[in-house]
Formats: structure tokens, sequence, C-alpha cells
């Protein structure tokens, strides 16, 4: 049977000081029933807010909505995201996404969900890590 979850049925919630730096805001959260495996939601960063690296067993999709952000693949440069930008990012491959360090940043971010398991969360991303952006 279709499901419609309507806009604003559900609260936003706060993302945790354990997978992120700075104000984030996760909003409609999804989660497929099985035999799908997608999940997501709208993930909102204010300037300076970040994802601590991570990866994902089936890889990750983002869609940049609004503001201005960054990405960076583990020994990587540090790439610019706009709205509009698809980023995909593989299965295991260690990365971070979040918001410029004077603009907000929202995107979609999808990934699909395997043995239960959606992201593996790693370190924060440093200081002097996330200022080489700049």
């Amino acid at each position: 049977m279709l499901t419609v979850t309507p806009n604003g049925s559900q609260p936003s919630a706060k993302g945790s000081a354990d997978y992120f730096t700075g104000a984030v805001r996760v909003d409609a959260p999804f989660k497929a029933t099985a035999p799908a495996r997608v999940s997501g939601g709208t993930v909102t960063f204010e300037p300076g807010a970040r994802t601590a690296w991570h990866t994902h067993p089936l890889g990750q999709t983002l869609i940049v909505t609004a503001g201005s952000g960054w990405v960076q693949e583990w020994d990587q440069p540090i790439r610019s995201i706009k709205p509009g930008d698809t980023v995909w990012i593989p299965p295991h491959v260690k990365h971070w996404h979040g918001a410029t360090a004077t603009t907000g940043m929202t995107h979609v971010a999808i990934a699909e969900v395997l043995d239960g398991k959606v992201v593996e969360w790693m370190e924060q991303v440093s200081e002097a890590q996330y200022g080489k952006a700049q």
C-alpha cells in the first residue's frame, strides 16, 4: 500500500554531537520497508557544521538543495558543492560533508541498509582538516 507522510508530521531532530560538529538538523527521515533498503532525510548544516568521517556499506547519494558546502574523500582534495549538485560516494569510501565556514548548506542524503547498517561512523573531522578548505 502506498504511504504518504505529510510534511511537518515528524519533528526535526538535532544531529548528535557523536556524529556531527556544529549545529545540524535532520528533517523528514525515512526508512523503507523490506524488501526495499533505502533510507535518508534532509540534513541542514549551519555555517561551520559538518559530519564526522564515515562510510556507507552500499554508498550514499547527496542532492544539494540550498546553500554552499564541502565534501571530501579521505586523502583527496576538498570539493565545493552547491544547489543542484548531486554527489555519489561509493561503498566503503571514507568521507565527510557539511557547510562552508560562512554559509549553511542543506542536502537530501540517501543510502541503503545492508545487514541492518546504513553508516559506519568514525572520528570527527579536525579543525585542521576542515580549515584546509578555506
